[in-house]
């Protein structure tokens, strides 16, 4: 059996955004914080004990506070029950909250070398000291199992494959510290649980939906996929920027090439949208953008949210 927690459902600067006056942030704000959201993160788990992380926010300490999951064992003095963190790319988003884990209880990271090269090339995250912390490398298209403690089998398989996407925002224009070859910056992932056979995706971050994509996604029980924007060019009309949704390496949820049209008719069992970022009125609970999403089978979570597969 899989646990899946929602840790987080919004993407970057969560909702509210710390500097941000537009309408969900103001709802959020004032008359409607159950709109309220930290930064995309899930926790998985095939024995409700052990538990692995899908990124790591910049929300992080606030999400495990949260969680009572994820809390030290009564009567420990120092615990965790994460045997390990799983990223996905290098953004601002996923790798952040690392900081919050630096006080030496031992996990293992598992990336691709060119997330972790990013790692390695900003001396803040040597506060992971590598004794507690050990850095696996992941490859795509080759399934690994994460350990438990001790190194006994977690019961979940993980497989990383590469999905169309951008690598980090902040290194455009830079040498990237793992060289051009950009295939490992922006990962999707399908988890495996052992013992039922079921599996789910992890798409946080997508440009497009291709053939392939559809192939891997058909039939599965559970699909958190990438809902930062509902229109690509939401955040120029909204007047919060000047990049698109595909400027930045993510598909709309509308439109014909968007996330929702794309992915209707794979029988997929239940698909959940994930990094919502605050200008998309999908977070309204009256909007139409959140009706048109759920009347085609989608979910817009909250955190906390809890799927047992």
């Amino acid at each position: 059996m899989l646990r899946v927690v929602v840790l987080g459902a919004a993407a970057g600067g969560g909702v509210p955004q710390w500097n941000c006056g537009c309408p969900v942030c103001r709802a959020a704000r004032i008359d409607h914080p159950e709109l309220q959201r930290t930064q995309a993160s899930i926790a998985i788990s095939a024995d409700g004990e052990h538990w692995f992380l899908i990124n790591a926010s910049p929300d992080l300490r606030q999400q495990l506070i949260a969680t009572p999951q994820l809390h030290p064992k009564q009567g420990q003095l120092r615990h965790s029950p994460i045997a390990g963190v799983i990223l996905t790319n290098g953004e601002v988003d996923a790798v952040t909250g690392l900081l919050s884990m630096r006080e030496g209880s031992p996990f293992t990271l598992y990336a691709h070398e060119r997330v972790l090269a990013i790692l390695k090339s900003n001396s803040i995250f040597n506060v992971l000291n590598e004794k507690n912390v050990k850095r696996q490398p992941i490859a795509v298209d080759e399934a690994f199992e994460p350990d438990l403690p001790g190194g006994s089998p977690s019961g979940i398989e993980i497989l990383p494959f590469a999905v169309p996407g951008k690598g980090a925002w902040y290194l455009e224009g830079k040498a990237h510290p793992a060289g051009d070859n950009g295939v490992g910056d922006t990962l999707g992932l399908r988890i495996l649980d052992r013992a039922s056979g079921k599996t789910l995706y992890f798409l946080a971050a997508c440009a497009r939906v291709t053939d392939d994509l559809k192939a891997r996604l058909k039939g599965a029980a559970l699909v958190f996929f990438d809902g930062t924007v509902w229109r690509d060019d939401e955040l120029i009309k909204a007047g919060l920027g000047n990049k698109t949704g595909q400027g930045m390496g993510h598909i709309s949820m509308s439109g014909e090439h968007g996330a929702i049209a794309s992915l209707d008719g794979l029988d997929i069992g239940a698909k959940v949208f994930l990094h919502i970022n605050n200008s998309n009125p999908a977070l309204l609970h009256d909007s139409d953008e959140r009706k048109t999403a759920e009347q085609a089978g989608w979910h817009i979570p909250a955190d906390g949210m809890e799927i047992t597969l």
